[in-house]
């Protein structure tokens, strides 16, 4: 029986939850479901490259021969033999990483939450790329930093623009390879100039690393987790490689650090799945990836250049973009006069999606750029969707 309420409660949400923002891209894609859609606007890894037949084998060897061990309970640091599996990935001759460094997380948007909650109070300064990843300024903004954003250039992130921003600064997050948005890689010179620099500035450096091994040429940048393994914290994930829907990431920082990430993981979900850990452990254990990755490296670099190709045909003068060797991103600048919120409008009555710039800047969006995917549409409908947004952007100038 249904209880009559006289009095209906008035939701009182805490200071945080009005903080919480929905994510731009997020609301996008439920637009994009649409077929008729052509989708520049997800960052989601191409379906044509999960190993659904690896993954269901696995499944069936865990559950067959450690079942009650992967379907029970499991410790809020992570499967073990995963933990140190990743950790000799990440060690080098010269920097040995341990599997006590490791923490497994519900997707690498989980370790930057449990990052923000462990290293940020209200008010403290949080230095960030120019532009930025969105989830991560979405992950931050909850414990109301105060986001101080550090010059970047067609190189990616400037490091003497630390000098002036970095007094008391809590962290810095970058993304070194192929980064979100931009598609920009930084050079072994900048990384090592960026980790000395937050060494001697006594900042912690968090190096976002999910594209790293997507290089189209196929030799991955050196980690700068290996250059000062006491001053960076090295994010990864198993998305863009094996697949998103297991939501399977890790995070690896100084032991110190590591604890008080456990503390917040307990408080937060007590542990990542133990299940998904051992299906995962069992499909790289062997070396899987080594054969795996090029395949997706292969069909993202041929994708990405299809793009290129037809931008340079259909981009009207005044445009510019990235040219990325690796990951899954073009950054596009549009003349100055040109609103990309306003193209988006015009975009998608005529039935192409891409993500306007503008909510990737934690200061001052430069609302004149846009960033295009094109790992998951096929190059004909890449050539028809890109020819589509050159009409409109001609139109408006």
């Amino acid at each position: 029986m249904k209880i009559e309420n006289p009095n209906p409660i008035q939701w009182q949400f805490s200071e945080r939850a009005a903080q919480l923002q929905s994510s731009f891209i997020r609301e996008i894609l439920k637009i994009t479901q649409r077929p008729e859609i052509i989708s520049f606007a997800g960052g989601l890894p191409s379906p044509a490259t999960f190993p659904v037949e690896r993954m269901k084998a696995a499944y069936e060897k865990v559950l067959s021969e450690t079942g009650k061990v992967a379907l029970q309970y499991g410790p809020t640091d992570g499967y073990a033999p995963l933990r140190e599996w990743i950790a000799n990935s990440l060690s080098t001759e010269g920097s040995t990483i341990l599997p006590e460094q490791i923490l497994m997380t519900s997707g690498s948007q989980q370790a930057l939450d449990l990052l923000g909650k462990v290293l940020i109070d209200e008010g403290s300064r949080v230095l960030v790329e120019t532009p930025s990843y969105l989830g991560a300024l979405q992950a931050f903004s909850v414990y109301r930093p105060e986001f101080k954003s550090v010059d970047t250039d067609e190189h990616g992130l400037v490091p003497s623009s630390l000098e002036g921003v970095a007094q008391g600064a809590r962290l810095l997050y970058s993304l070194p390879n192929f980064q979100n948005p931009t598609g920009r890689t930084l050079s072994l010179e900048r990384r090592r100039e960026l980790v000395e620099t937050c060494a001697r500035l006594g900042v912690p450096l968090i190096e976002d690393d999910p594209y790293g091994a997507l290089s189209y040429k196929g030799e991955p940048m050196p980690k700068m987790v290996a250059m000062n393994p006491d001053g960076v914290i090295y994010m990864g994930s198993f998305s863009k490689v094996l697949t998103p829907g297991i939501r399977l990431g890790y995070v690896c920082a100084p032991l110190p650090l590591v604890r008080r990430l456990e503390l917040a993981k307990q408080a937060a979900d007590l542990h990542t799945a133990q299940i998904t850990q051992m299906v995962v452990h069992e499909v790289v254990k062997d070396g899987f990836l080594d054969q795996h990755i090029p395949t997706i490296r292969k069909l993202y670099s041929e994708q990405c250049q299809v793009m290129l190709d037809a931008i340079k045909e259909h981009f009207p003068a005044g445009v510019s973009w990235t040219q990325p060797e690796g990951g899954m991103f073009i950054w596009v600048t549009l003349p100055p006069q040109v609103d990309a919120m306003k193209l988006l409008e015009q975009s998608l009555a005529a039935r192409v999606a891409f993500v306007p710039g503008a909510p990737f800047y934690a200061n001052d969006p430069a609302t004149n750029t846009l960033r295009l995917s094109f790992v998951t549409v096929p190059p004909e409908r890449i050539r028809e969707g890109i020819a589509v947004l050159g009409k409109l952007i001609a139109g408006m100038l």
